[in-house]
């Protein structure tokens, strides 16, 4: 498998000799996002603020793979004082569904820029998995093309 290196016009180019998301065969690991905008200018006004820029560049990250939130299994957020995380997770919620990806929350006396959170995210693509096997509109199964499942329920496909 050759590694990808993934960006968007739409979230910060990394500076320095990092990958802003690198794409290993169907595993994408997203470098820690910090609040910078497109333009790598730090949002600084309020926790809401951060954690909807750092949200925004996650997503921004995530669409050029044609991927979304959803796929993302693992985060570690990392936040310079306790007393956000309520007002992180609220918002946290909003954009993320059941089943949560699994998530590690650090403590940190400082984050690069002076931002007061950074989240980074392990993604798995399963965009193929998904085609094969997509959602009839008639029932609740799955299509498949294996010759020997009558009905879209053998373990066999």
């Amino acid at each position: 498998m050759i590694p990808k290196t993934i960006t968007s016009p739409d979230a910060p180019q990394n500076p320095g000799p990092c990958s802003p998301a690198l794409k290993v065969g169907d595993f994408i690991f997203i470098s820690g996002q910090v609040p910078l905008d497109a333009t790598n200018q730090l949002v600084k006004s309020s926790i809401t603020d951060q954690t909807l820029q750092v949200l925004h560049n996650l997503v921004a990250l995530l669409a050029e793979m044609n991927l979304e939130l959803r796929h993302i299994v693992k985060t570690t957020l990392y936040l310079t004082n306790k007393e956000y995380l309520d007002e992180v997770n609220q918002i946290y919620a909003t954009y993320f569904s059941q089943p949560y990806p699994s998530r590690s929350i650090v403590m940190v006396n400082e984050l690069q820029y002076g931002a007061d959170i950074m989240l980074d995210a392990t993604a798995v693509d399963t965009l193929s998995y998904e085609q094969l096997f997509r959602k009839n509109d008639d029932d609740d199964g799955p299509v498949v093309d294996c010759e020997d499942c009558v009905d879209g329920s053998c373990n066999d496909c």
